[in-house]
């Protein structure tokens, strides 16, 4: 990289080397070019009203990249499916959603671009449910001119395996709900749970879910759970009588129906008496009653991943431990908190 004078007429695809300032009284005052502009067609005729017939420009060498297009190529080698890309902005690329889903990300892989001198890639938690359109990872370079072999190191990391970044849609569900408790059956109390489930099923763009209610018995938990079955849930909640009193049967319920049990009980608080299982490909949950009182429990961080195609592990459900409490903020910003971000 070197820094030569060229006439301004000339210095279309020049990057220019340092700030070149406006001053206009009582208007403008600051710099209308920055160091690292890259000179277009449309710029010489201001440049030569600000006075500047020759500008001092950078000459890029053999093996040099501008961090233009260095972080155009590492945002391109990082973006996999459901991922677009915006910028440049100051060197700075910007991937963004292309549809509604969960960010998964490569963690091990990121962390040895992020160790990689002068590279930075900063994202959003994985696992993070995201909207069309969000800002889900940034990428530049840090000095305006990098070796190339910087940005073939990130490209070899980034070919190594599947996708590093990538926004998986979520699937095509049709939901049920298996409402527990005799006292909601025999309709001595109103019941609180289906609201809830309607809620999270719209925020997902899915059906209105398909719900049975079972008194506080094993088998009658167990043959709703196979009606939803039959009628083609494939994805079923089934709420209240999780904690660990004799009469609380949903867990015995669900173990009932020949499921296999990944998990009961989750480092996450609220939800610890949350229940995972798979009947086949089917999960089951088993939601405590908390999903009733508070707007995010553990059903809200790994729903997105159950939706995404996920099939969620127990290790996978006793990392939410690091990031499990919910702050109980007077106002709920969730998922743009700490709440669920520790695990996977």
């Amino acid at each position: 990289m070197k820094m030569h004078q060229y006439e301004t007429v000339k210095s279309v695809g020049r990057v220019i080397c340092h700030d070149i300032t406006k001053i206009e009284k009582g208007a403008f005052k600051g710099a209308l070019f920055k160091k690292g502009h890259r000179i277009r067609a449309e710029d010489v005729e201001i440049l030569l009203s600000l006075g500047k017939n020759h500008i001092y420009a950078l000459e890029l060498e053999a093996g040099d990249l501008h961090e233009d297009e260095a972080g155009e190529r590492i945002a391109n080698a990082l973006a996999g499916p459901g991922i677009e890309i915006s910028g440049p902005s100051e060197g700075r690329l910007d991937l963004v959603a292309a549809h509604q889903g969960m960010l998964k990300i490569d963690l091990s892989r990121l962390q040895r671009i992020n160790c990689i001198p002068d590279v930075v890639v900063a994202t959003l938690h994985s696992g993070t449910p995201v909207d069309l359109g969000e800002r889900v990872a940034g990428a530049k370079v840090i000095p305006l001119i990098v070796n190339e072999e910087t940005v073939n190191e990130v490209e070899r990391i980034c070919r190594e395996a599947s996708p590093l970044l990538q926004v998986s849609p979520y699937l095509s569900f049709k939901l049920g709900g298996v409402i527990t408790g005799r006292e909601v059956m025999d309709g001595r109390i109103q019941d609180a749970f289906a609201p809830v489930l309607a809620q999270k099923a719209a925020a997902y763009g899915l059906d209105q879910p398909s719900i049975r209610f079972a008194g506080d018995d094993g088998d009658q938990i167990a043959a709703s759970i196979e009606e939803l079955l039959a009628d083609g849930c494939n994805l079923i909640i089934i709420t209240g009588g999780m904690s660990v009193d004799p009469d609380d049967v949903t867990p015995s319920g669900i173990k009932k129906t020949g499921a296999e049990l990944v998990k009961y009980g989750a480092p996450a608080l609220p939800g610890a008496m949350f229940l995972l299982a798979y009947k086949g490909e089917v999960p089951l949950i088993g939601l405590p009653a908390c999903a009733m009182y508070f707007q995010n429990t553990v059903l809200d961080i790994l729903l997105p991943r159950l939706l995404a195609g996920e099939r969620v592990t127990a290790a996978e459900i006793a990392a939410l431990g690091h990031g499990g409490l919910c702050r109980r903020c007077e106002t709920c910003f969730y998922p743009k908190c700490s709440f669920g971000k520790g695990g996977f």
